[in-house]
This record gives structure tokens, C-alpha cells and sequence, in this order.
């Protein structure tokens, strides 16, 4: 990596983020959404008959649903339109798949990444890295040393040809249904690329896998796909990255994330995705844990226009738990909507929530959360905290907690605090010598190391970096 490169990875987060290079395309699909749309990309991936009759299935679900627009406070949908997205560019790579070679990637994606500093965070700190560009990964590659241990970490297209009775069995079967919602059936008909990953029993990847998605294009939509099965007493941390540069038209992200976490086993799922304000975020993502599983989610939501991101997780066998910790940031114009779903159908469970909001410049949040203890779920407990800071009067942040609890011997908590930045707080910090963006930069670093303290350092700093720029108003 030359020396600019370097200097911009360290210390200019915000043209890492900006830049966006020519569109330079091998194929993409025209716009909208048809059964037309779907065998087109079916065809162009060569996928067996089985994964194109699960799209069309999914199609025809996507075309029944009514879009959401019933939830009290919900972000605006009415610019979503399917029909003005391309849902299907395949970047110009001479080999169709990934590589494994950085050096052969095409120089205008390689610098991309480059710039983002993946290859550095390959080297540094993690066992296998993917990387996709528009609606394929274009790079690839696991440590040996865990490949020699079973462990698989490939792109999901890969693994439909590779690992056919795998994915077969759990791609959008148990855990993620495109009949759970509009744009989970959305996201079953024109997936394309994300990550799968295949962990053995009785093994423990002691270094984080990464995957990172990056939207190029004008006016796209980007469906990535990412199954993780973690077998009995495993263990690994998957850390994802998203961003997108400005655009004048929207775009769509419309992700599936699903987990299946074995007895015994545990899986850190952390994710910091920073999308232009153009770009609708709008996820289904969600986990099934077994006996003793423990499954945590660590996310950090800016960037979009609207988000509506609620990872759920389902803690199916006795003594299963899972942890949620979120942030979000929403600034002039933005709407984010975050929250957790967790559904307790096993006794002695446990599952904590942790949320922490920031608006400023007339933006909202929300925490949108449900907590659901099935009858015979004994010895359950749920922990849920939300705490919400504001800049100013012109912004908003609420709180829609979902209890339904159908048994008597559990443990539930509840708490939310909302508080704005107090003048005599400042006043104090510029009494210590800071000036009033440093002091209000210290109070927000304050209020969201609970949540950065979780995450890797890098990513830790980078959610510092974007966070501040933010409030800058300076990013999208």
C-alpha cells in the first residue's frame, strides 16, 4: 500500500468512505423486478433448479405482500420502489467467483478496498476476509491453518455449488422464511453474493472472519445473502462492514442474515455499517441457538436515510442466551429504526438488550423491541435497556417496547432514559480546557463506550470516527 494510502486510511475517514469509482460492469439486469429478473440471474450463476424454484416461490410472495406501513412512527417507505432498481450488477472480474489472490483483483476494485483498508485488516488481525462489490464477492480467502481445521469461509454462490446439501437444508428453511415479510421474500428472489460460513464441532476460530459489502453504483440494490452454522461446542466472531458513497438517486440494501448456533456453541455476529444518505437499510436478520448456545449481535447503524434493522433470535434449547447491544445515529433528514426481537421458547434462557441513540439536526430513532417467553420458558430472564441522547429540541427519539410473557416464573426488566445534552455539562468540559465540539465529542464517546468497548479495536475506532463525523455533519 503506498504512503497517501496509508495516510488516508489513518486519518481521513471521510474520504475513505466518499469515494466512488466509474461504473464498469460485465452484466447487470435492467430495472425492476420480474420473473424475467429472477431466471436471468439464476442462469447467470448457473444455480441448480432447486435455488431458482426457491426464488420464484419467493417472488410470488414478494408480489402479495403489502409493503409495511402500518407502524406507529415507522420511517417513510412511499420512495421505495422496486421498480426504479437494478437489482443485479456483476462487476468486471475476469474470473466469474472470487479470487483468492488480492493482486489479481482489477485495479479500480482493488484500489477501493484498498482505501477502506481491508487488505491491512487482513494481514493485522483476522482469519479470512471477503469482499464484495456490487452484487458478487470479488475476493475470497481463509487462513490455512483454518481450513486444515474443516472451518469453510466462502462466498454463498460458491457454497450453492460446493456445499448444495448445506445450504439446501438451512437457506431460508428455519430461521429467515420469505414469508416473514415483504422484503425477506424481496431479498429470496434476488439474493446474490454474502458469506457462508461452516464452523466444525468442537472448534474455536480464535481470530474474527470478515466480510465487507460495498455499494458502487447509482440506483442499485444490494440483496447479500450470509449463513453461519456454527456446530456443537464451536465457536467464531463474524465481523461485517458496509458503506456506500453519495448518490443523487436512492438505493436499496435488503440483506438476510441467518444463524444457527449448535449446543455448546457461540457466535459474535458485529456489524458497523455506515450507508449513504440515499440508501434505504432494510434487514432480515436472525438466529436459532440450541441447548447452552450463546449468541451476540454488536451493531452500529448510521449513515442511511431510513433504516429498519431488528436482528431476532430464537433461543430454542434450555439455557440458550443471547446478547443485543446497538447504536444509532441519525442526523438531518434520517430516520433510524433499530431494535431486537428475542423469543424465549426454552427454560432457563436469558437475553440482554442494549441500546443507545443519538439524534441531532431534527433526525429520529427509534427502539422498536420485542420479548417474547413462551409458556413453559421457566427461569427465563430478559434484561432491556435503552438510553437516548439529543442534541436539540428539533430532534426525536422513542421507545416501543414489546413484552408478551406467557409464564410466571420469570425475570423481566425493563428500563429507558432519554436526556439531552446539558448546557452546565459543557460548561464544565470548557472550564477543562476543551472547546464546545471537543466537549460535546467527549459526552458522546462517554455514552457509547458500553458499545464500542465490545467490538474489535479497529472497528471500535472507526464507529468513534464515523460518530464524530457525524456530527460534524460532514458525512453523506
Amino acid at each position: 500500500m503506498s504512503s497517501d494510502q496509508n495516510h488516508l486510511k489513518e486519518t481521513d475517514t471521510e474520504a475513505r468512505f466518499e469515494f466512488k469509482k466509474e461504473q464498469n460492469s460485465s452484466f447487470q439486469t435492467e430495472k425492476g423486478l420480474t420473473e424475467e429478473t429472477v431466471r436471468v440471474i439464476s442462469e447467470d450463476k448457473d444455480e441448480p433448479e432447486w435455488m431458482l424454484q426457491r426464488r420464484l416461490r419467493a417472488l410470488e410472495q414478494f408480489q402479495k405482500m403489502p409493503m409495511p406501513t402500518d407502524w406507529p412512527g415507522q420511517p417513510d417507505l412511499s420512495e421505495v420502489d422496486v421498480n426504479e432498481i437494478v437489482p443485479y450488477i456483476r462487476p468486471d472480474v475476469e474470473t466469474r467467483g472470487s479470487v483468492d489472490d488480492w493482486t489479481d483483483l482489477p485495479d479500480d476494485i482493488k484500489d477501493t478496498f484498498d482505501k477502506l483498508g481491508i487488505p491491512e485488516a487482513e494481514k493485522n488481525a483476522l482469519s479470512g476476509v471477503g469482499a464484495q462489490y456490487e452484487s458478487e464477492v470479488v475476493y475470497q480467502n481463509m487462513q490455512e491453518r483454518w481450513q486444515d481445521k474443516g472451518v469453510v469461509f466462502m462466498n454463498m454462490d460458491q457454497a450453492v455449488q460446493e456445499h448444495e446439501d448445506l445450504v439446501k437444508e438451512y437457506f431460508m428453511t428455519k430461521c429467515v422464511p420469505p414469508s416473514d415479510n415483504k422484503f425477506a421474500a424481496l431479498h429470496g428472489a434476488i439474493w446474490s453474493g454474502g458469506s457462508f460460513v461452516y464452523v466444525p464441532e468442537d472448534t474455536t476460530v480464535d481470530m474474527p472472519v470478515q466480510a465487507y459489502f460495498r455499494m458502487n453504483s447509482e440506483g442499485m440494490g444490494q440483496f447479500e445473502h450470509t449463513l453461519i452454522i456454527a456446530e456443537e461446542n464451536s465457536e467464531v466472531h463474524y465481523i461485517e462492514g458496509c458503506s456506500a458513497p453519495k448518490y443523487s438517486a436512492f438505493n436499496l440494501h435488503s440483506g438476510g442474515v441467518e444463524v444457527f448456533v449448535g449446543e455448546d456453541a457461540h457466535v459474535q455476529y458485529s456489524t458497523v455499517q455506515n450507508w449513504s444518505k440515499n440508501t434505504y437499510n432494510l434487514n432480515t436478520k436472525r438466529a436459532i441457538v440450541e441447548k447452552n448456545g450463546r449468541m451476540e449481535w454488536i451493531s452500529g447503524s448510521m449513515g442511511s436515510k431510513a433504516t429498519m434493522l431488528y436482528p431476532a433470535t430464537i433461543l430454542k434449547g434450555r439455557g440458550a442466551s443471547d446478547n443485543h447491544i446497538t447504536i444509532a445515529f441519525a442526523g438531518e433528514g434520517q430516520n433510524i429504526d433499530t431494535g431486537a426481537k428475542v423469543y424465549h421458547n426454552a427454560p432457563d434462557t436469558k437475553s440482554t438488550i442494549e441500546s443507545k441513540s443519538i439524534s441531532k439536526d431534527g433526525g429520529r430513532t427509534n427502539y422498536r423491541g420485542l420479548v417474547h417467553i413462551s409458556e413453559g420458558a421457566r427461569n427465563s430472564s430478559t434484561a432491556v435497556e435503552c438510553d437516548a441522547l439529543m442534541f436539540d429540541n428539533e430532534s426525536t427519539s422513542d421507545t416501543m417496547p414489546y413484552m408478551e410473557i406467557n409464564e410466571s416464573s420469570v425475570d423481566v426488566a425493563h428500563e429507558a432514559t432519554v436526556g439531552k445534552i446539558g448546557d452546565e455539562d459543557i460548561f464544565y468540559l470548557q472550564s477543562r480546557g476543551l472547546d464546545d465540539d471537543d466537549a460535546k465529542q467527549m459526552i458522546v464517546s462517554g455514552f457509547i463506550e458500553p458499545i464500542t468497548e465490545e467490538l474489535p479495536i479497529e472497528y471500535a475506532v472507526e464507529l468513534n470516527r464515523l460518530v464524530e463525523l457525524e456530527m460534524e455533519g460532514s458525512l453523506g
